[in-house]
């Protein structure tokens, strides 16, 4: 399996709804096409180690198939590394405000009845893992802090190949310096901004985790999801990990990998379609 998926076409999002001004600051929205009842919704955070020249177009073949699986998926863009804007704080921001603002959005756009209202079920691939396990520990910053919100919000979180230690990513010197470019610098350098962002440092999460990661990952080895998952179950959560033997990178994303059915399977999991 290659990275041909994230070039593949898709069919075009049914809708896109706006979270705030900009070009940057909107989200694709895919559909079931025969919903049994109300579709759980899944907003899914892109990934590409937070850079710009990674957007949200190479998740159309994901979300599409979620959505014929029966989620209703919401895709949003946000500034990224390379882009006024993007990286400390601006991602954060944006991602922080999606998060909050969509799902009503999503659902009015949509009409009456099609999406659930039961709470979202975030999920994200690599970098977009991290955003996802960093928007769904938001109650865990200190009340002082911006992006702090009143107890969990979400129903859980699909990891999949995620950055879930920031401080790792750094030592390890992922993505050419992903997350140096992301954060401005190292964890000595700036502990504050890691402290506020690393998911690693925001556990116990109080809601569901489920890790989809590949053994044969050479873009975020799958050691990272193993120690998350460690820390997760000593603080207490609900955590589990699927290690799929020989995958790599990019199969978790991919409904043409023979992988896809156990992808799927932990979507269905925490939010049964």
């Amino acid at each position: 399996m290659t990275s041909d998926v994230l070039s593949r076409p898709a069919p075009p999002p049914d809708l896109v709804v706006s979270y705030g001004s900009g070009p940057d600051r909107v989200a694709d929205v895919r559909l079931p096409r025969r919903p049994a009842g109300p579709a759980p919704l899944v907003m899914f955070l892109h990934g590409g180690f937070w850079r710009a020249a990674f957007d949200r177009v190479h998740t159309g073949p994901l979300a599409t198939a979620l959505a014929a699986a029966g989620f209703a998926v919401c895709v949003p863009e946000y500034r990224r590394t390379g882009q006024r804007g993007g990286g400390w704080p601006g991602t954060f921001d944006d991602v922080a405000t999606a998060v909050d603002v969509l799902p009503s959005r999503v659902r009015e756009a949509a009409g009456a009845g099609l999406v659930s209202d039961e709470p979202v079920l975030l999920a994200g691939h690599s970098a977009g893992g991290h955003l996802a396990l960093w928007a769904a520990a938001r109650h865990r910053l200190p009340p002082d802090s911006g992006w702090h919100v009143q107890g969990p919000r979400f129903r859980g979180v699909v990891a999949l190949a995620a950055v879930s230690d920031l401080s790792a990513c750094y030592a390890l010197g992922l993505g050419q310096g992903a997350v140096d470019a992301l954060l401005g610098g190292g964890p000595r350098q700036h502990p504050e901004r890691y402290r506020a962002a690393d998911p690693m440092l925001l556990l116990p999460l109080d809601r569901p985790v489920r890790l989809v990661h590949g053994s044969a990952d050479d873009r975020v080895p799958a050691g990272m999801s193993h120690d998350y998952l460690s820390q997760a179950r000593a603080a207490g959560d609900d955590a589990a990990l699927d290690e799929l033997p020989g995958s790599g990178h990019f199969e978790v994303i991919d409904p043409l990998s023979s992988w896809w059915p156990r992808v799927q399977a932990a979507f269905a999991e925490l939010a049964p379609p």
